[in-house]
């Protein structure tokens, strides 16, 4: 059973980063004028924050978390876990999770790990901490969310270089007896796995000087075997039948409804799929939320992204939000969260 219920935990604060360049794909010379305009208009993605080349994920992580800890009044000597959700790590070893613990300067009896997961990343690893998180030995936990996504893109792919931007993000969970229960839904299909997937680099196939070469797939697709490669066909597929089938079932384990949902914050993978999705679950499109028209799919930290720009102020009152993540693996992930009074400061924009 995928199905999780988790009591007592509150979520507290959610922040968010982006870097200050930004691109436009009504700029991108790799398409037509007219294939720009219809790229914008089935995907949604108009911009993009792209970072600087020495600038990481936990860079922007980073930002994000001194920012809401300064916000939520939180001593750092009180944060009992960190959990870092990133594709793109510092290192291959060490663990980044254990770097942003001393950067951060928690204490040294803060635990501290990774997550290697994308799309679904951030709702996984918003169940992980919130299970940890039993106010008997640990009580305040943060969750930081983000990739560089254009590190692995090459610019004459047209298939993945218009859709990614970088984000990084942080949420703050804490251990309150009062309140609402988060629910999850959790669910992998490594059958899957080649539909998004960067080949070179791992034990699988070691990085060389051949993996390295730029070679043309099909016309304006071209990448090394260390680029990201996207089947757009299966993921789409994937997602628009898998998603609303776990949704449906989430609801059902909650015995809630679609009308019950105050906001719905899904991956921002595509406008077309993700409408799709929306449609076939019924959901209202005025509380459906968007981000991807300014920052393209920013892959674990498109879901806290999301909330910053919409909900700053109406994380001031009772929220009940239904949040779903879903690509990379193949994995979806799916959670009914309640909140009340999240500090959510301004978007970060820094670098």
């Amino acid at each position: 059973m995928a199905f999780v219920s988790i009591p007592s935990v509150a979520l507290k604060g959610v922040a968010a980063c982006v870097p200050l360049q930004q691109e436009s794909n009504a700029s991108y010379e790799y398409l037509s004028e007219k294939e720009r305009q219809k790229l914008i208009k089935t995907t949604g993605v108009a911009f993009r924050r792209i970072a600087q080349q020495s600038t990481t994920a936990s860079d922007l992580s980073f930002e994000a978390t001194q920012t809401l800890l300064e916000k939520l009044d939180w001593q750092r000597e009180e944060v009992d876990v960190l959990i870092n959700v990133t594709q793109t790590p510092d290192y291959l070893i060490p663990n980044t999770a254990i770097i942003l613990q001393n950067r951060l300067g928690l204490s040294n009896q803060c635990l501290a790990f990774d997550i290697n997961l994308g799309c679904s990343g951030y709702v996984y690893g918003l169940q992980v901490l919130a299970k940890m998180l039993d106010g008997q030995h640990l009580k305040k936990g943060l969750l930081l969310a983000g990739d560089k996504s254009s590190h692995s893109v090459n610019p004459k792919d047209k298939s993945t270089y218009p859709l990614f931007g970088d984000a990084g993000s942080a949420t703050a969970l804490e251990f309150d007896i009062n309140a609402a229960p988060m629910h999850f839904q959790l669910n992998s299909d490594g059958s899957g796995y080649e539909a998004i997937i960067v080949r070179a680099g791992g034990l699988r196939v070691p990085m060389s000087k051949e993996q390295l070469e730029v070679k043309e797939i099909s016309e304006r697709i071209a990448r090394a075997n260390n680029e990201l490669e996207l089947n757009g066909l299966d993921v789409f597929s994937f997602a628009t039948t898998k998603v609303p089938k776990q949704i449906r079932q989430l609801l059902n384990e909650t015995q809630q409804t679609i009308e019950d949902m105050d906001f719905f914050v899904f991956h921002q993978a595509n406008k077309l799929m993700n409408e799709l999705i929306r449609k076939k679950i019924k959901a209202d499109a005025d509380k459906t939320l968007y981000s991807l028209q300014n920052f393209g799919n920013t892959s674990s930290a498109s879901i806290p992204l999301t909330m910053v720009v919409h909900l700053q102020e109406a994380f001031l009152q009772k929220q009940r939000l239904l949040l779903s993540g879903f690509g990379v693996g193949l994995s979806w992930a799916s959670a009914i969260v309640e909140t009340q009074k999240v500090v959510c400061p301004p978007l970060v924009e820094w670098g």
